[in-house]
């Protein structure tokens, strides 16, 4: 089971982590993962893929309320850290309240950020805080028919 650090506390983990092991290899993802699906899990599992450890960070209720509407998130900021952190692709979770990844990345530096290809580099928030520090952005196609917001659209039909 995958442990979830307060967003405080996270550099010292990974800090500790490389200390301990020479050329670590920390990737790093964020999303608010309201309802969990195969896009996730598939994304979450390429993510995990690429290096050593994955750290992923979920946008606090506050936050996903103010990217996705009042009527989100369906599942509390908990709640979905405790889901992702059943996942054996998951090594760390912490949950972060800002709209974009920016300071979440800044606190662990990882050398491999992964993000959705529906993203352009160019209007990615967290790309400018990747570069600063040397990390590598890795874009992972998203799987057609997998949206949590498309699901709660589909239910709302019912």
């Amino acid at each position: 089971m995958a442990e979830i650090i307060p967003i405080e506390q996270l550099s010292y983990k990974i800090d500790f982590l490389r200390s301990k092991k020479n050329n670590l290899v920390v990737v790093g993802t964020n999303g608010c993962f309201d309802i969990l699906h195969i896009g996730h899990i598939r994304s979450l599992q390429k993510a995990k893929s690429l290096g050593d450890i994955l750290v992923v960070g979920i946008n606090s209720d506050s936050s996903v309320k103010k990217l996705k509407g009042e009527e989100r998130p369906i599942n509390k900021e908990n709640d979905r850290a405790e889901v992702l952190a059943a996942l054996g692709c998951v090594d760390y979770i912490s949950i972060f309240n800002e709209l974009t990844a920016e300071n979440f990345l800044q606190k662990f530096k990882p050398n491999i950020y992964v993000k959705g290809a529906e993203y352009s580099l160019d209007n990615l928030p967290e790309a400018g805080v990747v570069k600063t520090y040397g990390g590598k952005i890795i874009q992972i196609p998203m799987i057609p028919g997998f949206s949590t917001t498309d699901a709660i659209k589909r239910l709302k039909k019912i």
